[in-house]
């Protein structure tokens, strides 16, 4: 049993795979917390749908270059998103959310892929993940420590009553938008 751990754990694809999700399992809470308390917890959900429609116009046009194409829908998505504030914030992912899933259909489709294609985008596999994704992984997760622990009485007071917030001076909006 023993040698049968050490085998596995000797892999550099299981060492990548268990060093990804190290780093995005100590990270990830310190923002769903708020995203949970704000009403969104399926952001990453929909903003992987959203990323989608950015990796099927990436095949599309022929410039499929890693993630490139699903960051330029992605981060316009999360804006849009925390934008729509004034709907409760369930709905404005959802609108987004199946219009993401609609435009990377539509898209693939035109690109003549199919979608199962598009599924193994969605979804992904930790086992592929590269020394390169770890480098990144570990960059975003330390900008997610220091930002969730340095800003969490400004993003606690936002999350918990923004008229309050808005009211002692802080930039409501911007943390939102953070």
């Amino acid at each position: 049993m023993i040698d049968a751990v050490t085998t596995l754990l000797s892999s550099q694809m299981m060492q990548r795979s268990l060093l990804a999700a190290l780093i995005v399992g100590l990270t990830a809470p310190i923002i769903g917390t708020y995203l949970v308390h704000r009403r969104l917890a399926m952001l990453g959900d929909g903003i992987g749908h959203i990323s989608l429609t950015g990796v099927a116009l990436g095949w599309l046009v022929g410039t499929f270059a890693n993630v490139s194409p699903a960051d330029s829908w992605a981060i316009p998505g999360a804006v849009i998103i925390s934008l729509l504030g004034a709907l409760t914030g369930d709905t404005a992912l959802a609108m987004l959310f199946y219009g993401g899933i609609a435009g990377g259909v539509l898209l693939i489709g035109l690109a003549g892929g199919t979608s199962a294609q598009l599924n193994s985008y969605l979804f992904g596999s930790i086992s592929t993940v590269r020394w390169s994704d770890i480098t990144l992984i570990t960059i975003l997760g330390i900008g997610i420590v220091v930002l969730g622990v340095g800003l969490a009485p400004a993003l606690f007071s936002v999350t918990n009553d923004e008229d309050f917030a808005r009211s002692t001076g802080l930039p409501v909006r911007a943390l939102s938008l953070l």
